[in-house]
């Protein structure tokens, strides 16, 4: 019975269900104290951990997140309980790093993953209909460049360890917070940086934190639930069930944010956001793009790295050193703005992702 229960989740009434789950946890995370509309953002808080461990010098950037930990530990826990971890590595490693990076820089000139869209479009944020638009349209370049016989070559089985080293990353991460706790008042913990002003400053108890974490990778695990995904699917196959996850996650974040009294409709002064409406759109059809090229959004790559997938392991240490280059390098973007060099980030990242499309391509017959 429990193996049926949760096989129910890959269906498509379960999916929904995963996507609800979503939606309502991460809204609650925001009442109980992470930075508002961004009760859960990959990219986000993924640059939060490259503050933590001072890969940037954004001192209001700075936070070892749980929920990141326990996106992987849940997923991996999920995987080994069901028997589908399996330790396995693909091709062209150096190729889905770099996507990774640039994935994070267009996430950041938007300010936000495609769960932060999502859910700032749920929190009433109108600058987020520009950013899943140049989201959209970021994927739909990749199912181009699919669909004439772009691939990173195919994955196959290695040494279990290979598998095992992400969930091993994330659970150091954990004893890192446990050894080196953040003291009221202090920017720095031991080895650990930590904000004490800005959205970095702002998140719900570390228990509660990575609790929720576990469990949305758990359930993640479970459906495969991706945004990028859903995204992809229904423009090459007009598939909805992904993207019914999707919707799911939006709509029940919007009631969760009404009951909470944490809608706010407009589009100016929307917390940890800005009006550069080109560039919101720009950035995340860098990020679409690389989420398409490397074949997940940014959750689902947490969610492989759990079960043993060795490419999504490089992408998401792509997107971690990324955030400490978009932030030493003047490319992320501020409430009042993109960063100084923002735009070039955004161009040359296009420009990559072009010359990986076009030239990583098999003829098909």
């Amino acid at each position: 019975m429990p193996i049926k229960l949760f096989s129910f989740f890959a269906t498509r009434g379960g999916i929904i269900i995963v996507g609800a789950i979503i939606g309502i946890i991460a809204t609650i995370l925001q009442k109980l104290g992470n930075p508002p509309n961004m009760g859960v953002c990959v990219a986000c808080f993924e640059r939060d951990i490259a503050g933590a461990l001072g890969f940037h010098r954004a001192s209001i950037a700075q936070y070892m997140r749980p929920e990141i930990i326990g996106f992987v530990l849940g997923s991996f826990i999920a995987a080994n309980l069901f028997r589908e971890f399996r330790a396995r590595t693909g091709s062209a490693p150096i190729v889905r790093f770099i996507l990774g990076v640039f994935a994070m820089i267009g996430g950041l000139v938007f300010l936000g993953c495609p769960w932060r869209a999502a859910l700032r479009l749920a929190g009433g944020d109108g600058n987020a209909i520009l950013g899943i638009a140049g989201l959209a349209v970021g994927i739909w370049i990749g199912t181009l460049f699919l669909k004439s016989g772009y691939n990173l070559g195919r994955s196959q089985s290695t040494h279990t360890t290979v598998g095992w080293l992400m969930p091993l990353t994330m659970l150091g991460f954990l004893i890192l917070i446990l050894v080196f706790p953040q003291i009221p008042g202090q920017d720095k913990s031991g080895i650990l940086f930590y904000s004490i002003k800005g959205p970095g400053a702002l998140h719900a108890p570390l228990v509660i934190s990575l609790f929720a974490g576990l469990f949305i990778g758990f359930l993640a695990q479970r459906s495969r639930f991706c945004t990028m995904g859903a995204i992809r699917d229904f423009i090459l196959f007009r598939q909805t069930h992904l993207l019914s996850g999707l919707f799911s996650l939006i709509v029940f974040a919007f009631f969760t944010n009404i009951i909470l009294g944490q809608f706010n409709p407009g589009f100016e002064k929307q917390p940890i956001a800005h009006t550069m409406a080109l560039w919101n759109f720009m950035g995340m059809v860098l990020a679409g793009l690389s989420f398409s090229l490397a074949g997940g959004c940014p959750g689902r790559q947490l969610f492989l790295a759990g079960e043993g997938d060795g490419d999504a392991a490089v992408f998401v240490m792509g997107m971690i050193v990324g955030a400490g280059i978009s932030h030493n390098f003047g490319l992320a973007s501020s409430p009042d703005g993109i960063g100084p060099y923002g735009v070039y980030g955004v161009i040359i990242g296009l420009l990559f992702c072009l010359f990986i499309g076009f030239t990583m391509r098999k003829q098909i017959a």
